[in-house]
């Protein structure tokens, strides 16, 4: 049996001015998931965001939190319920006179009925916990886009906030620190347990740190489910823009894009099931090893990846094929190849990376400790795509460690 939606948006609308943004909106949100709201621009995901949250009241319909209606609820039960809430401001919103203790106390300071001391022990844990406590007396100016963006998280979380709605999070940022931010979210997200509603263009990207997406269009949800459902919908609206947004190359990598390793992936399939042709998939993931998040935060770890992507591409086949195939995995597609000659493309990578200057960790940090780790699986006859990643996966083992 499914499990009850925790917010459940029922037939909502709302118009501002004379633009009906909102058209009878029907979303489900579950509990302990990140859910992505994607559309084209204008198309409503701020205004949605808003109605969930309680700064906009719909026009019609009703919004459910837990199974009740938030209309229905007394005054105090809806500033009870408020406090289940954070959100994140697309530009961060931190204000620029306040430090950066001050910024993230700010939530717990309008309460009025907490003490000072309690109010600075439970910021600097926070502070702590998202490795910003070096930072407590910096002024917003003095950071990087990156940290201010961990700043903003960390006053949402200050409140230990059961949701956390995150507005356009990456706008403006680069491909480092986009994926610096995803990964955070993401890590973050597993780390405290909070249910995330994420506003965002990033496409794919945001599919790597979603558990359910739902489509916007012209105020109503055209399309809710999982990322791997969305990308083979067959609704044309819905793949156009999908397809728009899609890039052949990952932006932070340089590999080939998730949607054209698939693409590859159904093709030696089908060169399989009509020719008896092998072939091998490796699937590689960079992983921290303690102190990363201490040295150089997710940017580093994402300064890692991609020098590591890099490195897999100069070791492969015109033939073969890499791709972006998940936050901080790499898949390579070996055509006529067995699982045995797959394996030995692992030790040349394994090989070729000890005492390799590139991946000491950005700026030579020798404190910077990482790990490759690989899954190995042949495709075989009558299976799909499902097995195969399910099999690499089984049979996970670390490839290289870094000595730091």
């Amino acid at each position: 049996m499914e499990a009850a939606p925790l917010i459940e948006l029922r037939n909502v609308r709302k118009t501002l001015g004379r633009t009906r943004v909102l058209d009878g909106v029907d979303l489900k949100i579950y509990r302990g998931e990140i859910t992505a709201v994607i559309g084209k621009s204008g198309s409503g995901k701020s205004v949605l965001l808003k109605h969930i949250i309680g700064l906009f009241e719909p026009d019609a319909g009703e919004i459910l939190i837990e199974g009740r209606s938030r209309a229905a609820r007394s005054a105090p039960e809806k500033r009870a319920l408020k406090r289940k809430f954070s959100y994140v401001f697309q530009d961060t919103a931190l204000f620029d006179f306040l430090t950066v203790f001050e910024n993230v106390a700010l939530p717990l300071s309008e309460r009025r009925n907490e003490r000072p001391a309690e109010i600075a022990r439970r910021v600097r844990e926070k502070l702590r916990q998202l490795d910003l406590d070096d930072v407590e007396e910096k002024y917003p100016s003095q950071l990087s886009g990156g940290m201010k963006k961990r700043v903003a998280l960390a006053r949402a979380l200050v409140t230990d906030p059961e949701i956390v709605l995150f507005d356009e999070p990456t706008t403006g940022l680069d491909p480092i620190r986009k994926n610096a931010v995803h990964s955070m979210i993401l890590e973050y997200q597993q780390r405290y347990g909070f249910t995330g509603v994420v506003v965002s263009h990033e496409i794919p990207d945001i599919f790597f740190i979603a558990q359910r997406v739902a489509m916007i269009d012209e105020g109503r949800i055209r399309f809710e489910g999982t990322p791997e459902e969305i990308q083979r919908a067959a609704d044309p609206e819905v793949r156009a823009f999908i397809e728009g947004l899609e890039s052949p190359r990952d932006d932070l990598t340089g590999v080939d894009s998730h949607p054209i390793g698939q693409k590859r992936l159904l093709q030696e399939m089908i060169r399989l099931q009509r020719h008896e042709i092998p072939f091998s998939i490796v699937l590689l993931a960079v992983e921290s090893r303690g102190g990363t998040e201490r040295i150089g935060g997710h940017e580093a770890g994402q300064e890692v990846f991609k020098l590591f992507a890099n490195h897999v591409t100069q070791n492969t086949y015109i033939t073969d094929t890499c791709f972006r195939f998940d936050i901080n995995k790499i898949m390579v597609l070996l055509p006529d190849t067995n699982r045995q000659q797959a394996m030995l493309f692992c030790r040349k990578i394994s090989r070729s990376l000890e005492g390799h200057p590139l991946l000491d960790g950005p700026g030579g940090q020798a404190a910077f400790r990482f790990a490759v780790s690989a899954g190995i699986a042949q495709a075989a006859p009558g299976a799909d795509l499902d097995d195969l990643v399910a099999a690499a996966l089984e049979g996970v083992f670390v490839l290289y460690e870094s000595h730091a």
